[in-house]
């Protein structure tokens, strides 16, 4: 069965089980989910694309301007999948979705009036990977690995966050990837924010480099972090700290887990490393797909782990952080962000050994 026939079967199950006669995809997430990759949208900030797809038991629908069509039929090609193109002009955009929806007991993924809000159920749907989109992660990993390898042996002292944003940036792009997320820490920005956008703060020593990519769709995350000189003890410290944290995250991630109980793991690994209430102020990440995270674990989450999903986990203790993309296997976890060249720390946890990245040090 092609991917193509395996979310429509997906959708149609989904129809079938809310009894609902339509389903209405707005955002660009699910847009690339439903059709195997394909891009809607023209401003990358915007959540919602420039086309929707409204999927019923009997028609596949796409509906969007005349700007548009052109590159989604012949880039995209997606008349070749089977949708049905709607298109109005720019200058006097229709509300085609409410003509195609009248009277249909519609579902949505997000706010739409009069729809049932199914934004929660279709995050977790995109969060499960067929064997296709396993393998672009698999690429998509190892392009983002290599970006961020070459990146960071890149940055300098001196350079100002901006400049590091660039490097990372243009080393994503040429590879065909388009950073979503950038975030960049110099020195004593990183202990203050765990969201870091770039400033004009120049490097003086530490540096940390955050990067979430995407192609055809599925978005990877990694994170890694450069000192120039000698690393102090209390950033080592925490580092390996952090590394432990992210270990145990990683060991607790098999199938058949609940999220709640693999949560419960990366806190108890918290106060182990003698860091009991770092948890509290940061998410520690969850399952990656169409979006960097489809939804952030909390305590208490009933999801259970399966095989073939990716999980990016994102612990951090103060000034430090750990962050890879992995495939759940059945028996081992895969890292698709792993570099090969990079400085690793070897972590035990209940016998088994995790390899997790170290600061590179740069004497």
């Amino acid at each position: 069965m092609s991917e193509l026939e395996q979310k429509q079967n997906i959708i149609q199950g989904l129809l079938e089980q809310y009894k609902l006669q339509a389903l209405l995809l707005r955002r660009a997430s699910s847009f690339a989910w439903a059709t195997g990759g394909a891009a809607a949208y023209v401003n990358t900030a915007s959540t919602e694309g420039s086309a929707s797809l409204i999927v019923t038991p009997t028609g596949y629908h796409l509906i969007t301007n005349n700007i548009e069509a052109p590159r989604l039929e012949q880039e995209e090609r997606l008349k070749g999948q089977g949708w049905e193109f709607h298109v109005s002009p720019w200058y006097a955009e229709r509300d085609l979705i409410s003509r195609l929806t009248r009277k249909s007991k519609l579902g949505a993924d997000g706010s739409y009036p009069g729809a049932k809000d199914l934004s929660a159920e279709i995050a977790r749907l995109r969060s499960h990977l067929t064997r296709y989109e396993v393998d672009r992660f698999r690429m998509l990993g190892r392009l983002c690995a290599a970006a961020m390898d070459t990146a960071a042996r890149i940055v300098r002292p001196y350079m100002t966050e901006h400049e590091i944003a660039a490097i990372l940036t243009q080393e994503a792009e040429r590879r065909g990837v388009q950073p979503i997320v950038t975030l960049i820490a110099t020195d004593g920005r990183i202990f203050a924010f765990r969201h870091p956008l770039p400033t004009t703060k120049r490097l003086e020593r530490y540096v940390m480099l955050v990067l979430c990519g995407r192609r055809a769709g599925l978005v990877c995350s990694v994170t890694r972090l450069v000192h120039f000189g000698p690393i102090p003890d209390e950033i080592r410290h925490k580092a390996e700290a952090t590394a432990h944290v992210d270990a145990a995250l990683i060991a607790a991630t098999s199938p058949g887990r609940p999220l709640g109980d693999v949560f419960q793991d990366g806190v108890a690994a918290y106060a182990q490393v003698g860091f009991p209430e770092e948890w509290r102020l940061h998410h520690q990440g969850g399952p990656a797909g169409y979006e960097p995270r489809e939804f952030i674990v909390t305590p208490g989450a009933t999801d259970l782990v399966s095989a073939g999903q990716v999980y990016a986990w994102n612990p951090s203790i103060t000034g430090t952080k750990s962050e890879d993309t992995i495939l759940v296997g059945e028996k081992e976890n895969e890292v698709l962000t792993r570099m090969e060249e990079w400085p690793m720390l070897t972590i035990e946890v209940s016998g088994q050994l995790y390899q997790r990245p170290a600061i590179l040090e740069v004497i």
